[in-house]
């Protein structure tokens, strides 16, 4: 946006300096054209004047001292030409005209001869080579008897409005530096509270997603609605914060404190066993003993999700290999049981991976007891740890009836059950536990659908330097 901001800005600069430039040259010349015009008219048509008498006379030859001396003054050729056009007279010497450009006032002269009197003619530019030619009509008793030209050269003109243009175009550049001296400081000040709303806008959502309290955006400078900008945008970071913290805090709360009832309700069902002899309540009191049991993992997964979400930035370093064969090993019991066999390949070399206190063992905890859930009697659960270098990939592999394509993304969900799995028992809460905390540690996961069937969870951790 600044480049973008900076570009208008500079081009605008660069219309109204150079817009007002060209037509103050333009300017320059035409007044420097319209002196020297106005300065030989004047000459031009004093000679006209005074060769009226010589050409009654019919002695032109009395204007020659005053036109040779003109002309060694200004360098100006003066030619007097009779009423048939013929030159009668030269400032050059007698009526030599040969080093007069007959081409360049033979129009003149027979505009002039026709009695209209010389015009400035086209704009005089630098680059403009041909001369000044001015015809005045020699008028006796209002008859054309003759005519006056003089060719001035331009070159001490065009050098003069030359310079002229070059300390206009020096002024210009100047102009133009200062303007820019002036503006990008400007847009810098403007888009300040810009980078500073993007910055924290940046830093709100790594605050939600870590637990953390946003930075506010504060007093940065820049124009009062800019800072009235983030001055609300520090109110809606709180609020945002306050409300994300309250939430956490009422899941966390609310499972902790459900927790003891719970427990004292289990235990009041399992002080009822033996003591109800009708089949019906018997029933009702083994699916009650139940319910209590779920909804005792379920305050135990809720519990654990709070954990995960308001674990901010503190990441330990944990060894793979040995918290991968510890709970392999723990989780043995529970797949033989289930005549399930849990596999390894984890050979890590002592790779340590930054994760949350703890964090690796309920990752694997999790992953496993979903892939034990849903793996049929007689197979296996095959738990494996590559190193690639500053990234460690964890993949926990199950082979049970696995996702369709399009359940993969939803999969991670809070609560998200498949219809073809209502009947398993679970939460649905434990690959989002795992995904909070895989992203709090700056890691990836991913689900696929393997070869030969089941369901694939792969997680890309960061290895401890």
């Amino acid at each position: 946006m600044r480049v973008r901001l900076q570009g208008i800005v500079v081009t605008l600069v660069a219309l109204l300096v150079f817009g007002l430039g060209i037509p103050l040259a333009l300017t320059m010349a035409g007044s420097l054209q319209q002196n020297l015009f106005l300065d030989r008219l004047t000459d031009t048509a004093r000679f006209a004047s005074l060769a009226q008498r010589p050409l009654i006379d019919n002695r032109p030859a009395l204007l020659e001292p005053e036109l040779r001396r003109y002309t060694e003054v200004y360098g100006v050729k003066v030619v007097v030409v009779n009423q048939d056009g013929v030159a009668v007279l030269s400032s050059l010497g007698g009526t030599d005209a040969a080093r007069i450009d007959r081409s360049a006032i033979a129009a003149p002269v027979n505009e002039a001869l026709a009695g209209r009197h010389p015009e400035p003619g086209p704009l005089l530019m630098p680059w403009t080579t041909a001369p000044l030619v001015l015809a005045e009509p020699i008028l006796i008793d209002g008859e054309v008897r003759g005519v006056v030209v003089t060719e001035s050269s331009t070159d001490h003109v065009r050098t003069r409005l030359l310079w002229q243009w070059l300390v206009l175009a020096a002024g210009a550049v100047v102009a133009f530096g200062l303007a820019l001296l002036v503006a990008i400081p400007v847009v810098r000040w403007t888009l300040r509270p810009v980078r500073r709303l993007d910055e924290a806008t940046g830093a709100l959502v790594a605050a939600v997603v870590s637990g953390r309290e946003a930075e506010p955006v504060g007093e940065s400078g820049g124009p009062p609605e800019l800072r009235k900008l983030g001055r609300s945008f520090d109110r809606m970071a709180a609020s945002v914060s306050e409300a994300l913290a309250a939430q956490r805090a009422f899941v966390a709360d609310a499972s902790h404190q459900l927790r003891n009832p719970l427990t004292a309700l289990k235990l009041r069902l399992g002080n009822l066993e033996g003591h109800v002899d009708d089949e019906a309540a018997a029933a009702d009191l083994d699916a009650a003993r139940v319910d209590a049991g779920r909804l005792n993992q379920i305050l135990d997964e809720l519990l654990s999700m709070a954990r995960a979400e308001s674990a901010g930035g503190e990441l330990v370093a944990e060894d793979l290999g040995a918290v991968v064969a510890d709970r392999v090993t723990d989780w043995s019991v529970v797949g033989a049981a289930r005549d399930v066999a849990l596999e390894t390949d984890a050979d890590v070399n002592g790779t340590r991976v930054l994760l949350p206190p703890r964090g690796l063992e309920v990752i694997l905890d999790a992953l496993i007891d979903n892939a034990l859930k849903f793996t049929g009697q007689g197979t296996s659960v095959h738990v494996s740890a590559v190193n690639g270098g500053d990234r460690v990939t964890l993949a926990v592999r199950d082979h049970g009836p696995g996702l369709r394509e399009d359940e993969l993304e939803r999969a991670v969900d809070r609560f998200w059950r498949s219809s073809a799995h209502q009947n398993v028992p679970g939460s649905g809460l434990g690959l989002a536990i795992v995904r909070e905390i895989v992203r709090h540690s700056g890691g990836d996961m991913r689900l696929s659908l393997p070869d030969g069937g089941g369901l694939r969870i792969e997680l890309d951790l960061r290895v401890a330097p």
